[in-house]
């Protein structure tokens, strides 16, 4: 194991390397986590040791987990999902498969999706939360995409954006795959 103070003296380091890493300044995550700019930027400079909650606070703005903030190992660990481990969706709609590729933890905010559709296939889906859209990239196939009054067909290769706030719709002329990025309101 870890010696615990070994693992404390790297979080000054990894804090910044993190934030750094996500291109956000400390004002940017003063804002989002909710600790004053100062403390942040005394945790950084080993000057001050945050509590648990403030701890957590930073980890939740920079969307990494205790053990990654604080274990060197974490920044070269890659998470492999294989083909079957996948998430799927199939009853969503009709001649629609939903594969979901991003990560539970990030529902509602950023969400990654690749949709399989059989000739035909059909994807109602109610409006989301407010201010919610969708960035819609076909790898293949084509697809009408209507988005509360609009409508407009999508050629292989071609993205659509569009508000996911309101009803909306994809229907497959052919067999289509895509990639769909939800952005929570």
């Amino acid at each position: 194991m870890d010696d615990p103070h070994a693992i404390l003296s790297r979080l000054p380091a990894r804090l910044r390397q993190v934030r750094q890493a996500q291109g956000l300044s400390l004002d940017a995550v003063a804002r989002l986590s909710g600790v004053s700019r100062s403390m942040v930027s005394q945790i950084e400079r080993g000057e001050s040791s945050p509590t648990v909650s403030t701890l957590w606070n930073l980890t939740r703005a920079l969307q990494v987990d205790f053990a990654g903030l604080l274990d060197d190992r974490e920044t070269s660990r890659i998470e492999v999902l294989r083909a079957p481990e996948v998430p799927r969706i199939e009853t969503h709609g009709a001649g629609c498969t939903i594969r979901i590729l991003s990560p539970p933890e990030d529902a509602e905010r950023h969400e990654v999706y690749e949709l399989l559709f059989s000739a035909g296939g059909v994807l109602d889906s109610a409006p989301h939360v407010r201010g919610t859209t969708e960035n819609l990239t076909l790898i293949e196939g084509s697809l009408i995409v209507t988005s509360g009054e609009a409508t407009e067909r999508l050629a292989t290769g071609e993205t659509a954006r569009y508000a996911a706030d309101v009803p909306h719709r994809l229907e497959a002329e052919d067999r289509a795959r895509a990639f769909l990025v939800v952005k929570g309101g």
